[in-house]
C-alpha cells in the first residue's frame, strides 16, 4: 500500500510542476482519469506533492507573490474534487512556518483579500480550525507592543471569517482578563513633581495618595464583581469621589498648540499608559488620558447596573449603591462633556454605545442566538418562502423585470408602487382638489334666487377675494368663460351674476324651468361684452367704479421702447442688473456673456435689456413694471410708471 502511495506522489508531482506552469488542472483531471482507483484515494498523494512543491519553492527562495499563485492553484483543484478542502489552508500553515514576520504581513494580506472564499461552503466547515490555528500562531509569535497592527489585522480577519454567533470567538460566561494588571509604585519616597506649567495648580492635588488611588482603581476596572464586596465597594467609592473630584477641580483649555491640550494632526494612541509617578500630573491635563479613564468609569458602572446571566445570585446592588452609581454616571457624563474639544459630542458618542451594548448584553443572555437577516419581498407573505434568503441585487432585478420598485422598507416599497408612473398619479382624479363649479357657486346661486335682496356687505358676488377664486375657476371649470375676446370694463360682480345664470342653468333638471332667465342672460352677456377695445385715437374707457374684471392696463396698447428709453432704463437699473436678468429668465452663462462683452455695467444693462424686448414675447412696459416693482426697485419702477403715463396722455 505504501508502495502504491508513494508511486503516485512521484507521478503526480511531475504533473503538479507543468499544471502549475500552465496554471490549468486539466492535466491533473486528465492522469486521475488513468488510474483505477476512487478521488477519496487520489487525493491524499496530490496533497502530498503539494507540499513537496511548496517546499521546492521555499527553499528556492521565491518571492510572496508566486506562493500567492501556488495556493490559488491548490483552491482551483479543490473545486475540481482532485484535493482535499483543507489543503489551501495546509500549504499557507506551512508558508508562515516557514517565512520570516515580515514576509508573512505581506503574505497575510492574501489571506484577508480572500476571506470570502474560505467562508464558501466547501472550505468553511473542514477549514475554519485549521484557519484558527494558524492566525493563533502567528499571535503568538508576534509581540502586542511593537506589532500592534499586524495583531489588530489577524482579529479583524478572524472576526470576519467567523459567523456572529460562533461560539468560539464569543465570551460566553463573561469572563473577564484577570491577568491584565496594573503595576504601580508603592514607595513614598519617589513623590517628586517634575517642572512643567502649571506647577502651582498641581502641588495642591498630585500627592502620593492621590497617586495610589488613582491607579488602584484599575483593580477594580479590571474584576469589578470585587465591588458587591462591601469592603471593596467602600473603598472604590472613596477612591472614585477623590478621582472625579480632582478632573472637576483641573478643568481643561482647549489651545490649538498649547501644553494642555495638544490635539495635533497624528494623533497618538497608547494601549496601555506609563504609572509612573512623575508622569501622573502630566497624563491628568491630557485629553486622551482624561477621556479613558472616565469611559471606564461608565463601562464598569453600565455592568454593575446590568442584568448579566452568569453572575452569581449574591451579587446584586442595593438601592444606596444605585443611587450612588447612577449620581457617578452623571457627573462622569457631565465631566466628558466639558472635556475640549467636541465634548458634547464625545459625550453622545459614548453614550450611544453604551446603549447599544445592553443589546450585545441581552443577546448573550438568551444564549447567543444565530442571528438571521431578514428580507423583505415583493410578493404577499403567503407566496413568501421563509426559508429563501435571497440577495439584495435580486430581490431588485426581480421587482425590475415586474415594473415595480423595491425601496427597502415593506411600506415606502407599497406606497412607490401603487401607481409607477409618478406624472399618472399626479393627473389622478383624487390629486384633483378644485371644487365643481356647482359646489362653489351653491351660495352665490341661493342669494341671486332669494326672494329678498342680499346686502352688498353679505353679498358673495361683491366680495373680491371670493371673485378672484370665482375667475380662477371659471377658467379652469367653464366652457362660458373664453366664449368672448371682448374686454369688459364693467364691474365683477355683474359678469359674475351673467356667469352664475348659466351655471344654474346647466344644472340637471333645469334645463326647461328657467328659460325665460336663460334668455334674459343671453341678452344681459351679449350687451356686456359688446366691442370696448379702444380704437386708435378714441378716449380712454373710464372704468368703474368698485370692482373691475380687467385690469385698466388690458386695454392699454403696448408700445415699443425707445431707444431714449432704453438708455434711460439702463442707467436706472445698471447697479442691480443682474438680479433683474435672473428675474427675466436669463441663464449664468448668458449673464457672463453680458459681463464679458460689455465693460461698463450701464452697457451690460442696456444690452441685456435690448435683447429682453426684442426677444421675448411678454417684454412690454406693464411687465417690466410689474418685475421693477417685485424687485423692490422703486426709482426704476417710477421711472417706467412715468414713461407708460407720458405715452398714454
Amino acid at each position: 500500500m505504501g508502495g502504491k502511495f508513494e508511486s503516485l506522489r512521484i507521478e503526480y508531482q511531475d504533473v503538479l510542476r507543468k499544471s502549475f506552469k500552465t496554471k490549468s488542472a486539466e492535466t491533473i483531471e486528465t492522469k486521475a482519469k488513468q488510474f483505477t482507483k476512487t478521488a477519496a484515494d487520489l487525493k491524499a498523494p496530490l496533497d502530498q506533492a503539494f507540499r513537496d512543491m511548496l517546499l521546492e519553492l521555499l527553499e528556492q527562495e521565491v518571492n510572496v507573490a508566486v506562493l500567492r499563485e501556488f495556493v490559488d492553484f491548490s483552491v482551483l483543484c479543490c473545486r475540481k474534487d482532485l484535493s482535499n478542502p483543507t489543503m489551501p489552508v495546509v500549504l499557507l500553515s506551512d508558508i508562515f512556518d516557514a517565512l520570516t514576520l515580515d514576509a508573512c504581513q505581506e503574505m497575510f494580506l492574501y489571506v484577508e483579500n480572500n476571506v470570502e472564499v474560505w467562508k464558501e461552503n466547501l472550505f468553511f466547515s473542514c477549514c475554519k480550525n485549521n484557519l484558527l490555528r494558524l492566525c493563533n500562531d502567528l499571535l503568538r509569535r508576534l509581540s502586542r507592543s511593537t506589532a500592534t497592527v499586524f495583531c489588530g489585522r489577524i482579529l479583524l480577519f478572524l472576526a470576519k471569517f467567523f459567523p456572529f454567533s460562533e461560539r468560539s470567538g464569543l465570551n460566553i460566561v463573561s469572563e473577564f482578563n484577570l491577568e491584565n494588571t496594573t503595576e504601580y509604585g508603592t514607595d513614598s519616597s519617589q513623590d517628586t513633581v517634575g517642572d512643567i506649567e502649571g506647577e502651582e495648580k498641581k502641588n495642591a492635588v498630585i500627592d502620593f495618595t492621590f497617586y495610589c488611588k488613582f491607579w488602584s482603581l484599575q483593580d477594580f476596572f479590571r474584576n469589578p464583581n470585587q465591588l458587591y464586596s462591601k469592603v471593596q465597594w467602600k473603598l472604590f467609592c472613596t477612591y472614585a469621589t477623590s478621582v472625579l473630584n480632582t478632573f472637576q477641580g483641573l478643568k481643561l483649555e482647549h489651545v490649538e498648540n498649547g501644553s494642555y491640550c495638544n490635539e495635533s494632526t497624528n494623533k497618538m494612541y497608547f494601549s496601555k499608559y506609563l504609572t509612573s509617578q512623575k508622569l501622573l500630573d502630566l497624563q491628568l491635563y491630557d485629553v486622551n488620558f482624561r477621556r479613558s479613564v472616565l469611559l471606564q468609569f461608565l463601562i464598569l458602572f453600565q455592568y454593575l447596573s446590568s442584568s448579566v446571566k452568569f453572575k452569581s445570585d449574591s451579587f446584586e446592588l442595593k438601592s444606596d449603591q444605585k443611587e450612588w452609581i447612577q449620581n457617578s454616571t452623571d457627573k462622569v457624563y457631565s465631566l466628558l462633556r466639558e472635556t475640549p474639544p467636541d465634548g458634547k459630542r464625545f459625550a453622545e458618542i459614548a453614550s450611544n454605545i453604551l446603549s447599544r451594548e445592553e443589546y450585545w448584553n441581552a443577546w448573550k443572555n438568551d444564549g447567543c442566538p444565530e442571528l438571521k437577516k431578514s428580507v423583505v419581498a415583493l410578493e404577499s407573505p403567503d407566496k413568501r418562502k421563509t426559508d429563501d434568503r435571497p440577495l439584495l441585487g435580486d430581490i431588485i432585478k426581480d421587482a425590475s423585470s415586474q415594473d415595480k420598485f423595491y425601496m427597502g422598507n415593506p411600506e415606502l416599497t407599497k406606497l412607490w408602487n401603487l401607481c409607477p408612473d409618478n406624472l399618472e398619479a399626479c393627473k389622478g382624479k383624487e390629486r384633483d382638489f378644485l371644487p365643481t363649479l356647482e359646489d362653489y357657486f351653491a351660495d352665490a346661486i341661493a342669494q341671486m334666487e332669494a326672494p329678498t335682496p342680499v346686502k352688498d356687505e353679505d353679498n358673495l358676488l361683491k366680495d373680491g377675494n371670493y371673485g378672484w377664486r370665482a375667475l380662477r375657476l371659471l377658467a379652469k371649470r367653464s366652457p362660458h368663460f373664453f366664449i368672448y375676446s371682448s374686454v369688459n370694463n364693467d364691474p365683477l360682480s355683474s359678469y359674475l351674476e351673467v356667469m352664475i345664470k348659466k351655471i344654474a342653468h346647466d344644472k340637471p333638471g333645469r334645463s326647461q324651468e328657467n328659460s325665460q332667465e336663460v334668455q334674459q342672460a343671453d341678452v344681459e352677456e351679449e350687451n356686456l361684452f359688446k366691442d370696448t377695445q379702444v380704437d386708435e385715437g378714441a378716449e380712454d374707457i373710464k372704468p368703474s367704479e368698485g370692482e373691475e374684471f380687467m385690469d385698466e392696463k388690458s386695454t392699454r396698447v403696448d408700445y415699443k421702447i425707445t431707444p431714449a428709453q432704453l438708455q434711460l432704463f439702463s442707467e436706472q437699473v445698471a447697479p442691480n442688473w443682474k438680479q433683474l436678468a435672473n428675474k427675466l429668465g436669463f441663464k449664468t452663462d448668458e449673464i457672463q456673456f453680458f459681463t464679458q462683452e460689455n465693460v461698463k455695467e450701464v452697457d451690460q444693462a442696456k444690452n441685456m435689456l435690448q435683447l429682453w424686448f426684442d426677444d421675448d414675447e411678454d417684454a412690454t412696459l406693464d411687465n417690466f413694471l410689474y418685475i421693477l416693482e417685485g424687485l423692490e426697485m422703486e426709482a426704476a419702477a417710477e421711472l417706467v410708471r412715468n414713461e407708460i403715463n407720458s405715452m398714454d396722455t
